[in-house]
């Protein structure tokens, strides 16, 4: 499972990136939580607001920062 970060490196978007890897920690799951900050990529997503969550490619959240709790449960999804 890919878990990307869609952000230019902002404090939310450090924040949606901890509460990311936090989700994966408690789940004691395997998944490569990484920070996309090339804002071409992130256009490629649609994003118009960051921070933003992808999971496996599929876009969650845009513009917010999903609490660890929300995460787990698109994780446990999969």
């Amino acid at each position: 499972m890919k878990i990307e970060i869609l952000g230019m490196g902002c404090p939310k978007c450090k924040k949606l990136y901890e509460n990311a890897r936090a989700a994966v920690k408690d789940l004691n799951t395997e998944a490569e939580v990484v920070k996309v900050e090339d804002m071409q990529k992130i256009m490629d997503y649609g994003i118009m607001l960051t921070p933003a969550i992808a999971i496996d490619g599929q876009v969650k959240a845009a513009g917010r920062i999903p609490a660890p709790e929300e995460i787990k449960k698109w994780i446990s999804a999969k």
